[in-house]
């Protein structure tokens, strides 16, 4: 793992937007992507910058089931709003939410990863250490699965709407292993109370129970924190 801790979360940012410019000037076009608070900065300013995303492919971690991709707090349409309207993409997919057979959702889901090694995936992480939406517990050999949320990322989620009993308790997720066979993964977490999570995956053992420790057997991460979230670590 190459840690690489900054003052701020902006700067951490910027060094993130930093890396997708690096990853399509070496001719490598395909993108896993993230959504909530954590890569909204790197949005930013990548929706600001000259970068021509035209030739590169989006493929996203995961959907609220039952949500229409309309919806102002699905992951579609976060995309939609902070990235892809900004800088158009040759293909974007993210899983359709609306799609109530699994079994055929997360075929086709597995079928596009397959189709489209990714070159970099980003990710955020939760307060319970989950990457995605595989929650503690989810097998590290998953693919696409549809997800029970726990009730700690369901309170996690809870600040995006309105009305918390409009929280989604599924969702569709790509699952561990498929995370794990992005070439380059780009982990990043802001604020203390991250700083948990991220002793947990630097320091801590490998284990189910704490999904983002996998992250340990993949040769080839970055994890970029501010001074909070690093503030555990033993030798921050």
């Amino acid at each position: 793992m190459d840690i690489k801790i900054y003052k701020t979360a902006e700067e951490a940012s910027k060094v993130a937007a930093e890396i997708f410019k690096d990853t399509l000037k070496t001719g490598n076009e395909v993108f896993g992507l993230a959504t909530g608070s954590t890569p909204e900065k790197t949005y930013e300013v990548l929706a600001a910058s000259d970068l021509d995303f035209s030739n590169a492919i989006a493929i996203n971690l995961d959907e609220y089931y039952g949500v229409a991709a309309t919806h102002d707090q699905s992951y579609a349409y976060f995309m939609n709003h902070h990235l892809f309207q900004h800088k158009p993409f040759k293909e974007t997919h993210i899983p359709n939410g609306e799609n109530t057979d699994a079994e055929a959702e997360t075929a086709r889901y597995d079928a596009i990863l397959e189709q489209n090694p990714r070159d970099l995936q980003i990710l955020g992480i939760g307060t319970n250490g989950h990457i995605a939406f595989n929650e503690p517990g989810s097998s590290f050999d998953a693919t696409t699965t549809k997800v029970q949320l726990t009730d700690s990322t369901i309170q996690d989620n809870s600040r995006f709407f309105t009305d918390p009993e409009e929280v989604p308790h599924e969702a569709y997720s790509m699952g561990i292993k498929s995370i794990m066979d992005a070439k380059h993964i780009l982990l990043m977490a802001f604020g203390e109370g991250k700083a948990e999570a991220i002793k947990n995956i630097v320091e801590g053992p490998v284990t189910e129970e704490i999904p983002a420790t996998v992250l340990q057997n993949h040769p080839n991460v970055t994890i970029l924190l501010d001074e909070a979230s690093a503030s555990k670590l033993s030798n921050n």
